[in-house]
């Protein structure tokens, strides 16, 4: 039972501001990097041995990666599957204008192909995170374990799909920023441990 530890990255201007950053990239501000430089201490504290470490390879997932593994001796593989859910001509609106003027959420929970303007569809996101989360617990022995830094909207999707087998429960799942989440892959997929930000 290979076990991923889940880390949302750290706070950027956009979730001050609450836009949807999707792809574009963007640093983290001083909350961010306060958060991830916290997280990383709390993960130096476990007694667990972690083998390896992943992220997405936007920046904000990038830095907040090199918080967590770098005082753990781990380098950081950066796998471009892991990058954030895609809305293409909506990234950086508001929540509330993608929420009630172009319908987003209800749409893609509905319509599991639906596409906003150039971006993805909620079955394209599932089906990339999915198999990348298996992909990465597959390289691993079934007692390790493996810190992942990825996104929360891309993360939640790949939960739907991994524990409820229907994307379209994603809104069941939100991950604050810097939360810890522990996903075992096994036979019976389950988390333990979900959006836990005590260490913040």
């Amino acid at each position: 039972m290979t076990t991923l530890h889940l880390f949302r990255h750290g706070q950027i201007k956009a979730n001050k501001q609450g836009r949807w950053n999707g792809s574009t990239d963007a640093p983290l501000t001083w909350a961010g990097r306060r958060q991830a430089k916290k997280t990383g201490r709390y993960i130096s504290s476990l007694e667990l041995a972690f083998s390896a470490a992943y992220c997405s390879p936007l920046e904000r997932c990038r830095h907040t990666a090199e918080h967590i593994a770098t005082p753990l001796g781990l380098d950081i593989e950066v796998v471009d599957d892991l990058r954030e859910y895609a809305i293409g001509e909506w990234e950086d609106e508001f929540f509330r204008v993608l929420h009630h003027d172009y319908g987003f959420i209800r749409k893609a929970t509905a319509d599991h192909d639906f596409r906003p303007p150039g971006g993805e569809s909620l079955a394209e996101v599932a089906a990339r995170m999915a198999a990348s989360l298996s992909s990465i617990a597959s390289r691993h022995d079934a007692d390790e374990h493996v810190i992942v830094v990825s996104h929360g909207a891309c993360m939640a999707v790949a939960l739907a799909k991994l524990l409820n087998d229907n994307p379209g429960k994603w809104m069941d799942y939100h991950f604050a920023n810097c939360s810890h989440t522990r996903l075992v892959l096994s036979e019976q997929t389950y988390v333990d441990d979900f959006n836990s930000t005590s260490h913040l």
